[in-house]
């Protein structure tokens, strides 16, 4: 069913032109210009990111990123900071690759910054030993933090012995076997020309952006294409783990594995988050009953397209509530989910949803670190060169039965994933899934 455009006033159009060019590295170079602009952002990414983790030492592709910029072989950790921060600029890094933003004009100097990390990252062994120090003090407190375990199980559950199902940053043991010279040969292995796309979002000349990368980008090894190895995740279906501790709150994750980006129920699937478990101003069911008519939380949400990438993200319901209330809200999850299957949402929640959607939807995209990060996304997922153009409009013409069938499709209630934190057993969350589950 094809709704009508209930957005009252004219549709926000988006337009994010680039140019494209080839990098000598072998890598791909997208910039887009917009006169005016007073901040200068880059994106260089890497394919691979996670996957590439070796056996026993998770963690290692986010810290290769998050430490890059602690030395290169020409300056040191205080020397570019120097360099950037007269100008307003910053990097960081990712499992990915890094991001950073400069005031406009000053773009070459993040452009050199970031290619001289790329190319001459050192990690010195005394700054590298200092944040593993720091890191392994944070890791420790998080293993006794329930609502952390509890996510991480709750992940496990659902991508089993995939990369998705490991910790992020790894944990105590995996930071241990990491050493610097690990993070160099990562670096060097897999940070190369020919998995690597770079996005420039400024007032800039693209002709001018391209030279001056192919010159500070010139010792950067062109490497091997990236191949993706084919996933495979446990099947949908009830399972429990939790992480007991004696604390006042018992934090609750429940749900199962998602969709892609490129799923074509993906925008659909946006309006029935927005109406089921994501909405603005807790007007989305699951905060209206769980929040606001049970009273079991304030922090209450759900999702299924946020997490959505190349790979199954997760459909995800959380709450923290109280040990007493811990099968009221996992019935009223499970509720919740089978009434957006059973029964057509109504026409003002539709409108709700896809005027909040598209109202907001320009906003984002007035900073230039989000239009660079569109560039990549774009490329990443194959997305058409007038697809930003055309979301709002996807958004306004999504209709009732749209959210029902998507509903159907890809929610299963009776096939949850459920990781419970707190003073609660992996005895009586399994007994209370078996009181709280109802035929359909």
């Amino acid at each position: 069913m094809t709704a009508p455009n209930l957005h009252h006033g004219p549709l926000p159009v988006v337009e994010l032109p680039a140019e494209r060019f080839a990098l000598a590295c072998g890598g791909t170079l997208l910039v887009t210009r917009r006169s005016g602009a007073p901040v200068t952002a880059l994106r260089a990414q890497m394919w691979g990111g996670s996957e590439l983790d070796p056996p026993g030492q998770d963690g290692l592709a986010q810290l290769t990123g998050a430490w890059i910029d602690q030395g290169t072989t020409r300056h040191t950790d205080e020397e570019l900071a120097a360099l950037l921060e007269p100008e307003g600029g910053e990097v960081r890094g990712d499992s990915l690759g890094l991001s950073g933003a400069i005031a406009g004009s000053a773009w070459p100097v993040l452009c050199d910054v970031i290619a001289e990390l790329l190319t001459e990252s050192s990690y010195p062994e005394a700054r590298i030993e200092m944040q593993k120090k720091r890191l392994a003090t944070r890791l420790a407190v998080e293993a006794e933090d329930p609502r952390s375990q509890g996510a991480r199980r709750f992940k496990r559950l659902v991508y089993g012995e995939h990369f998705l199902g490991r910790p992020l940053h790894g944990d105590v043991e995996s930071l241990a076997r990491i050493h610097a010279e690990d993070l160099r040969r990562h670096r060097a292995q897999y940070w190369c020309g020919k998995r690597l796309l770079i996005a420039v979002a400024g007032d800039v000349d693209p002709v001018e952006v391209h030279r001056h990368l192919d010159r500070a980008l010139a010792g950067l090894a062109p490497g091997t294409p990236f191949e993706r190895t084919d996933a495979r995740f446990p099947d949908r279906g009830e399972c429990v783990d939790v992480f007991e501790r004696e604390r006042n709150q018992v934090h609750v994750y429940l749900g199962h594995l998602g969709v892609t980006r490129t799923d074509p129920d993906w925008v659909p699937l946006v309006v029935m988050d927005h109406i089921l478990g994501t909405g603005p101003g807790f007007t989305n069911r699951i905060t209206k009953r769980l929040r606001d008519q049970l009273g079991l939380a304030y922090t209450v949400h759900a999702d299924i397209h946020s997490s959505a990438g190349l790979l199954p993200g997760t459909f995800t319901a959380y709450i923290g509530t109280s040990p007493d209330n811990l099968g009221v809200a996992i019935r009223g999850f499970r509720d919740e989910m089978r009434r957006i299957q059973d029964e057509p949402v109504t026409l003002e929640e539709l409108d709700t949803a896809k005027s909040y959607l598209v109202g907001s939807f320009a906003m984002g995209f007035e900073r230039a670190a989000r239009r660079a990060g569109y560039l990549v996304q774009a490329e990443r997922f194959g997305f058409p060169a007038d697809y930003l153009a055309e979301l709002p409009r996807l958004y306004a013409r999504v209709g009732i039965e749209d959210v029902q069938r998507v509903a159907q499709r890809h929610l299963f209630p009776d096939n949850c994933a459920v990781s419970a934190a707190g003073p609660v057993s992996k005895e009586r969350l399994a007994s209370l899934l078996d009181h709280v589950q109802e035929p359909r």
